[in-house]
């Protein structure tokens, strides 16, 4: 159902009255095609090609939990299509307006409601920017230990919307194993809590159902994550290995013996190329940067016995210089200009899988990309850079330098790789993504990734949201 003339203007004055005549902005009027997509790279095209662009009635604005209840009843009477939206950093369309309705808006909640300095737990609005919030909490002394590469565009919500990983994931986990509890405003404008901790004994936890989910069961209005003090100090390490086998030999053993460093990517030459040397490192070939935080007598004996490790597995010690030089310039490949950006054809195929795995799982991805689509000239390389007890992440991409100019042949060239890459991620045990989210770049998959379990998380978000008005299209789950 679509709203027009008369039944708009009362669906607008509605929301008006929920959250302000200034907070519900006529897309059209501001010409804000920018906001109905999100980092995405075929929206992002297809809005640079002029096509026709599926935008929303209105960008909402909420400033409080009570007021997105408001809107959230409002969208659920008239039946509403509700895409919620922080910093739009997203990259798999999560937070595209696929089917009209309302852009909801979050980034003015943005406040610090409270920081438990004794049981170090922080609850704020999810609205509140990666780096604003980072500094406040240095300031005082801790830290979220999040870092993720969009940390200067991205919000606390949604860091949990995708299951977010920042650089120190494989010492303190990533954005779902912080959080602690949700406030959730269901479809229907109820107002939900998670329980107080993540950690109980009374039923099944409703907090994980919730994170993940990209908004297709609710709008997260309030979050508490666990903060860690700022360490006392930081050590660095580059290692060179003789091959990417031997890095991942390297940091199977390191993690099997559960060294856990606070920091640890193994890149390939490609990415070595493009994230190293790319932002002034002079190196070439793979290469693993290691870093170790807490206390100096703790951090220093764990780094000798990693980097002891790394050596028997043939690696050459660059020392503390290059990883310290990482760190500092970390985000500087996440920026312009080295960061990728349109007409250069690409896509982060990332994933994640056991040890047994991933070498072979390396391999035919670099195989299929290189050697498939030699024509188009593709280029493949990766990192692992978020590493588990049981096995890693692969950060890999593709990249064409000359896609098609035809916007309908180059979606569906994009659409292609990306299904085949898929297909080899799941033929080797290992998952459609690990830290960027579904959305709907991948929602198409998500039946063959699941199979005939998917219907538990279909029936699930029908009986959450029976009208079907929560971001519609993304996960696989479909509109109804």
């Amino acid at each position: 159902m679509k709203l027009v003339g008369y039944a708009l203007e009362m669906f607008r004055s509605e929301l008006e009255d929920a959250v302000g005549v200034e907070n519900v902005i006529s897309v059209k009027q501001q010409q804000q095609e920018e906001q109905s997509i999100d980092h995405y790279w075929l929206t992002f095209m297809w809005k640079e090609k002029k096509q026709d662009m599926p935008l929303p009635y209105f960008i909402v604005r909420p400033l409080t939990t009570e007021q997105v209840s408001k809107v959230m009843r409002i969208c659920y009477t008239y039946k509403v299509p509700v895409v919620p939206r922080g910093g739009g950093s997203g990259t798999q369309g999560g937070a595209a307006t696929l089917y009209g309705g309302i852009l909801l808006d979050l980034t003015r909640m943005d406040r610090i409601l409270q920081i438990d300095e004794q049981s170090l737990i922080l609850t704020a609005q999810p609205g509140i920017n990666g780096r604003v919030l980072e500094n406040e909490l240095n300031a005082k002394g801790y830290m979220l230990a999040h870092y993720p590469s969009s940390v200067d565009i991205s919000t606390l919500g949604g860091y949990l919307a995708a299951r977010g990983s920042g650089v120190m994931s494989t010492k303190y986990g990533k954005a779902e194993d912080m959080v602690l509890s949700l406030e959730v405003v269901l479809p229907d404008g109820k107002i939900i809590e998670t329980l107080p901790t993540p950690n109980h004994a009374c039923g099944p936890g409703l907090l994980q159902l919730f994170v993940g989910s990209e908004g297709t069961l609710g709008v997260i209005t309030k979050v508490s994550m666990r903060l860690d003090p700022l360490p006392e100090t930081r050590l660095f390490r580059m290692m060179k290995f003789p091959s990417v086998q031997d890095g991942l030999k390297a940091g199977r053993e390191i993690m099997v013996k559960r060294l856990n460093p606070t920091v640890m990517r193994l890149y390939d030459p490609g990415s070595t190329r493009r994230s190293l040397k790319d932002t002034g490192m002079n190196v070439e070939g793979v290469h693993m940067v290691l870093m170790f935080d807490g206390y100096r007598e703790i951090a220093e004996p764990l780094r000798d016995k990693v980097v002891a490790i790394c050596k028997s597995h043939g690696a050459i010690d660059l020392g503390e210089e290059p990883g310290l030089y990482w760190w500092e310039h970390r985000y500087d490949f996440y920026k312009p200009p080295l960061q990728p950006a349109y007409p250069l054809l690409y896509g982060t195929v990332e994933t994640v899988t056991t040890y047994a795995n991933i070498q072979k799982l390396y391999e035919e991805k670099k195989k299929l990309v290189e050697e498939k689509y030699k024509e188009w000239n593709a280029q493949y390389m990766a990192h692992f850079s978020h590493w588990y007890p049981w096995g890693t992440m692969i950060y890999d991409r593709f990249y064409i330098d000359r896609p098609p100019a035809d916007p309908q042949e180059a979606f569906r060239l994009h659409n292609q790789i990306w299904a085949e890459c898929s297909r080899v991620n799941m033929a080797n045990g290992a998952l459609l993504n690990e830290h960027h989210g579904i959305g709907f770049k991948l929602g198409w998959l998500m039946r063959e990734q699941y199979g005939d379990t998917f219907d538990v998380l279909l029936d699930i978000k029908k009986l959450i949201d029976p009208k079907g008005i929560m971001n519609p299209g993304k996960l696989g789950f479909g509109i109804w």
